[in-house]
């Protein structure tokens, strides 16, 4: 105990002890905030910890059902930065669709999207997203198609794309988007497998074709991946039920010339197989080539033009007609088939830069898909459509 007589300060004495105890109480505050931490701030810390609350690490959700589009299989779709359009297939009659909707992940509500002017009934198309509009192109009706059109998901509209100078009709073929134009190259034409291809200019609505010098032998059921300056194509088949193969090269839009890439070290061949970019290398996994379903994988690096395998420890289950998606750090393969009538819901993350793998969970994992499709948003892995049919119209969103 002590007494503080406030005179003995001298005049103004009150107002000056006032400072002196005013100022020591931030110096105590400031004290204990640096020795013990601020529980407000570690509350916040942990509020906002998980994802914001709508999702943890390594976790699936499942996506509404409620105004979801018809079941389907061959289907395409893209993530276009708010929401997932899937467009076309083939129904659980066998009825070949024009119809899609748009998923938007944050509200978990499906919006169906118009059918004026879409492109007729078709499978096994490709699908683009340029920043502005979705690309739909070629495709299978009992026949082959050249047509395609483009859709503005902001006003709900499609727009029909020239078929002057088109690439001829076929399905089973790729396509990529650079930036500036969708280019498509091989599949299964009214002439058979095909080596020819097109760059689409949708500003001006026009088609260049590429040349065929140099290009890869004819084929269907490849992959085409774009790097950011070159077109890389690699495996499929060179006709139907033929030959699988395990070859490939880099296509230069600028020059419009091919290169051929290595076949060193390179996978076996295949099709039904999965391709994504990391940024700095092209990995394969998956597919099949008549004698068995494939898990030995490789990794493609354009920038010194070679092949290196990827570890098969803790890998997913051998498979064909599943989904890989790239992160920005890793990839995610899900679902697929290992043969006959058998369809899996299981999956696996490989990163690259330590060569490993790390499988999905199975807790609230959706039912066995084959023939769907996947997209990555940016912080979680949508899955969605295909095979068996009661699974068809569950979708999944998986936070890695």
């Amino acid at each position: 105990m002590f007494t503080i007589i406030p005179h003995q300060f001298g005049p103004g004495g009150w107002l000056r002890y006032g400072r002196t105890v005013f100022f020591a109480l931030i110096v105590l505050i400031l004290l204990t905030v640096i020795i013990k931490g601020c529980p407000l701030d570690f509350k916040r810390e942990k509020a906002d910890s998980g994802s914001s609350g709508t999702g943890s690490i390594n976790e699936w959700t499942a996506m509404t059902t409620t105004n979801v589009p018809l079941a389907r299989q061959e289907h395409k779709s893209v993530w276009n930065g708010t929401e997932m359009i899937i467009w076309g297939g083939l129904d659980a009659s066998a009825n070949k669709l024009n119809s899609g909707a748009k998923y938007y992940p944050i509200t978990d509500t499906w919006v169906s999207i118009t059918a004026a002017n879409a492109p007729t009934i078709r499978r096994n198309h490709s699908i683009v997203w340029t920043g502005t509009e979705m690309i739909i192109w070629g495709g299978e009706n009992g026949g082959w198609h050249n047509t395609g059109a483009k859709y503005y998901p902001i006003t709900d509209t499609w727009v029909s794309i020239t078929i002057d100078n088109a690439p001829i009709s076929r399905y089973w073929h790729t396509a990529v988007w650079t930036g500036q134009e969708m280019i498509v190259w091989g599949g299964d034409s009214w002439d058979g497998y095909t080596n020819t291809g097109a760059k689409y200019y949708p500003i001006t609505d026009t088609w260049v074709s590429i040349t065929t010098t140099n290009a890869p032998i004819s084929r269907a059921l490849h992959t085409a991946i774009w790097t950011g300056k070159e077109m890389i194509i690699w495996g499929g088949e060179d006709s139907y039920g033929g030959v699988k193969l395990g070859s490939g090269a880099k296509y230069y839009p600028i020059t419009d010339t091919w290169v051929t890439i290595p076949n060193d070290n390179a996978p076996i061949s295949r099709v039904y197989h999965t391709a994504v970019w990391t940024g700095n290398e092209m990995i394969i996994w998956g597919g099949y080539n008549d004698a068995q379903f494939l898990q030995p994988s490789a990794k493609y690096n354009p920038s010194n033009d070679t092949w290196t395998s990827i570890a098969t420890t803790n890998a997913p289950q051998p498979r064909c007609e599943h989904t890989a998606v790239w992160t920005g750090s890793e990839m995610i393969i899900w679902g697929g088939s290992p043969g006959g009538a058998i369809t899996l819901n299981t999956g696996a993350k490989y990163n690259p830069v330590n060569n490993s793998w790390t499988a999905t969970t199975m807790t609230a994992v959706p039912g066995p898909k084959t023939l769907h499709t996947a997209v990555w948003t940016g912080s979680e892995m949508l899955i969605w459509g295909g095979l068996p049919f009661p699974n068809s119209t569950q979708g999944g969103k998986y936070k890695p």
